[in-house]
């Protein structure tokens, strides 16, 4: 048809090395890029489609979360030689990754960047060079006239700090 095709199985499998058969989600799918079948051994009963979709999709998209945040937050960067320092790092990291998250849903949904990852985000929102003006009554950025971002930066500005 040429249009994407899918569908799940449930049936029992046993390798040779296994002590007994287990159960096992087949999904079958066909894309105008071919075949892309995918299989799961779980001890979960339900549905397959709903199993994949919802457990195993879910879990896989929560494991890019801390995959963004290692990559993105730098959470991986634990080689002090004390335990507490690591964990502090971790701690900080984790406040970042949540502080990003934040932004993205409070202040950058409707944009270019609203599915953007934290890596992203810092490069073209943080990574800025600006002048700092600060008085008594309030605080400026200057950012340059040549910033691609300058626009974007305002509205998540303006998202953020209403008034």
């Amino acid at each position: 048809t040429g249009e994407k095709q899918r569908n799940f199985l449930d049936l029992l499998y046993g390798a040779k090395s296994w002590g007994r058969r287990r159960a096992v989600i087949a999904k079958l799918e066909i894309t105008a890029q071919g075949r892309n079948p995918r299989f799961i051994v779980t001890n979960l009963n339900g549905d397959a489609q709903e199993l994949y979709d919802g457990v195993y999709c879910a879990r896989g998209e929560m494991e890019n979360r801390i995959k963004e945040q290692q990559l993105g937050m730098f959470a991986d960067r634990t080689s002090a030689h004390h335990w507490w320092t690591n964990q502090f790092r971790l701690l900080l990291s984790s406040l970042a990754y949540v502080l990003m998250e934040s932004i993205r849903r409070l202040a950058l949904y409707d944009t270019e960047l609203a599915r953007a990852q934290v890596g992203t985000l810092r490069l073209k929102l943080f990574k800025v060079g600006a002048v700092v003006l600060r008085n008594t009554r309030r605080i400026r950025f200057l950012l340059s006239s040549a910033f691609p971002y300058q626009q974007l930066f305002y509205i998540v500005a303006k998202r953020l700090v209403p008034g």
